[in-house]
């Protein structure tokens, strides 16, 4: 027994790991003639096994079906170690994530986004247009939810030089909107924004009431990480203290504070820090208080509108008196 687990077991086996192509391609010389001349006999054992099984009651499922489940996949890239670059490996992850995120988890809100009323005053309109940040804005009627298109600032580089534009002129420029149905996954988005050869879409509800704004650079953020090269030196929302705190916005995404602070914030149930803030509590609090959400230490600096406008987040091991 000694003999044959140490010399026709463990050995070839481990010198077939080591060195698979060396081995594999010489014996799929043998093999093949093998696996064609023996198929009759294997099909006959597999065939009373099958029955056997049935008897006893277990379940069988075709080969054919045989295929890595989701958590396989990520358990086998999360044991792949030094095969797979660390970059690469969270890459794989991300993608693996996105069938879990919906839109609403990486939109951008309604009250944050930039766009055009069309009733407004046209000088208004072009200060509007020549400040943006922004290629794509939305143009409306008085409320977003009265959505008349999208337009391509880079489309409107020539008329903007002219001083007699008129809305006409503008509505000329602006493309039919691209809704988004609320709940849609971000890997189902990402192959909706391929086909309709769109890179921004409005997010609506049930009721078809505007959510909010969703990119196609927001979904590929998810997998790639942030364009910048510290985003929490450089985010308007996430605000970095000297003593290792973050002085962050309440409307912030838990999503968009984890990947900029590498932090495990739940996200499992409200998107923003002010929704964490108002769930645990479940009350409107008052500015001056501090709560701890998992190994997170919250003080709530500013309350407004019946939101939590700024907070100071710290992890537990940045305490003072922590060992």
């Amino acid at each position: 027994t000694l003999v044959m687990l140490v010399f026709a077991e463990i050995t070839p086996k481990t010198y077939a790991a080591l060195k698979p192509e060396r081995i594999a391609f010489p014996a799929s010389v043998v093999l093949k003639p093998l696996q064609v001349l023996l198929a009759p006999l294997v099909w006959l054992v597999n065939g009373i096994s099958m029955i056997f099984l049935r008897l006893a009651g277990a379940q069988t499922r075709n080969s054919d079906d045989d295929h890595l489940s989701p958590e396989e996949l990520r358990t086998v890239v999360n044991e792949a170690g030094g095969l797979i670059p660390e970059k690469h490996q969270k890459m794989l992850l991300n993608i693996l994530d996105l069938e879990s995120v919906t839109v609403e988890d990486i939109m951008i809100p309604r009250n944050e986004m930039v766009g055009v009323d069309i009733d407004d005053d046209m000088d208004e309109i072009m200060s509007t247009l020549r400040a943006s940040q922004h290629t794509r804005l939305p143009v409306y009627r008085g409320d977003p939810n009265n959505m008349l298109g999208l337009l391509h600032l880079r489309k409107l580089s020539r008329l903007l030089l002219k001083e007699d534009i008129n809305k006409a002129e503008l509505m000329q420029h602006t493309v039919e909107p691209y809704f988004v149905p609320e709940g849609t996954s971000l890997n189902r988005q990402l192959i909706n924004f391929q086909n309709a050869r769109r890179r921004i879409g409005i997010v609506v509800d049930e009721y078809g009431d505007v959510l909010g704004l969703v990119t196609l650079e927001d979904i590929l953020e998810e997998i790639v990480g942030e364009f910048t090269t510290d985003l929490a030196a450089t985010s308007q929302d996430i605000h970095p203290q000297e003593d290792g705190s973050h002085v962050i916005d309440g409307a912030t995404h838990l999503r968009e504070i984890n990947r900029s602070l590498d932090w495990d914030l739940p996200t499992g149930g409200p998107r923003t820090l002010n929704g964490l803030i108002l769930e645990y509590l479940q009350d409107i609090p008052d500015a001056n208080i501090s709560i701890r959400i998992g190994d997170y230490l919250i003080e709530i600096l500013q309350v407004k509108d019946n939101m939590v406008k700024a907070a100071k987040v710290r992890h537990a091991s940045q305490e003072p008196d922590a060992p």
